[in-house]
Order: structure tokens, then C-alpha cells, then sequence
């Protein structure tokens, strides 16, 4: 049987909405990756600790661990494009479980930039696990997402 777990950064709830659908879609459990130190919620602010985050190669601290990880076989994993990437706050998630083996299935959201380099980046945390090809919304597709995200889940072939 395949368990299915929907992990999920979200800064401004673009992100969760995407969660949110692919839940409804898919029964998967849902896993809200959080920070112990919350990003501001300023924007300008916020791209600056990103940057910073990311040029430190950073790893917050998470407020919580995926208890039962081995419980599932799929990964959907949501963030929103940092700076051409996955936030670090991502990486410290991806770091703290085990995932070989896993199927990974990244979702991102953003203000322009696509999917950037997340995808490599991803693997590069998470050696073992099958990475499948992502989905990219900007920020104003996401309350209409349904489609895009129907369209992508048939492409995965899970």
C-alpha cells in the first residue's frame, strides 16, 4: 500500500493551499514543517534571513519531527522558492528524517522563479530516495491550482 505524507513549508499560506489540495486529492497525512524561530512577517525582511540562511547553509530548528517516518512511501514535499532553492528550514526537515528509498515529489511555490534548482538540491539532501519530477506554481495560481495539481499527479504515475 502506498502511504502517502504531505510535508509542507509555508510562509505567506500559498504553499498550504497547494497542501491543502493535494490532500483532498490524495488522503495523504499532512506534516506542517515548522520553525522553533519563526521567520518575520514582513516580507523584505524575511528574503533578507532567507538569504542569509542560505549563504550560512543554515538549519533551523525544527518545532517537530515526523514520528513514524517509515509509515510512508511517498513524499509530497511543499515550499516556497527561496532564492532559487528549497528554504533551509526544508533542509533541516529533510536532514532529520531518514528517506532512502522514499519517493519524493516536490512542490513549490513562487514569485517568478519556477522550480529553480530545488529539485538537484533535494537530492542532494536525500541520496537513495527517487526524486520525481515537480510542480511550480506562482503565487496567484495557487486558489485555482486544482487543475495543474490533477494534471501533475497524473504524470507521476503513482
Amino acid at each position: 500500500m502506498n502511504r502517502i505524507l504531505i510535508a509542507y513549508y509555508s510562509w505567506g499560506g500559498k504553499t498550504e493551499t497547494v497542501a491543502k489540495t493535494l490532500h483532498a486529492k490524495t488522503g495523504g497525512d499532512l506534516f506542517r514543517i515548522e520553525s522553533v524561530k519563526p521567520y518575520p512577517s514582513g516580507y523584505s525582511e524575511t528574503t533578507r534571513v532567507a538569504k542569509q540562511e542560505l549563504r550560512e547553509n543554515a538549519r533551523p530548528e525544527l518545532t517537530e519531527f515526523v514520528a513514524d517516518i517509515d509509515r510512508y512511501d511517498t513524499l509530497f514535499l511543499g515550499y516556497p522558492n527561496w532564492w532559487g532553492t528549497i528554504p533551509m528550514i526544508v533542509s533541516s526537515f529533510l536532514e532529520a528524517h531518514d528517506l532512502k528509498g522514499k519517493i519524493i515529489c516536490p512542490f513549490c511555490t513562487h514569485g517568478g522563479g519556477g522550480i529553480g534548482r530545488s529539485e538537484a538540491d533535494i537530492q542532494k539532501l536525500c541520496p537513495g530516495a527517487q526524486i520525481l519530477k515537480g510542480l511550480s506554481l506562482s503565487g496567484h495560481q495557487t486558489d485555482a491550482a486544482s487543475g495543474d495539481v490533477d494534471s501533475w499527479l497524473r504524470s507521476l504515475n503513482l
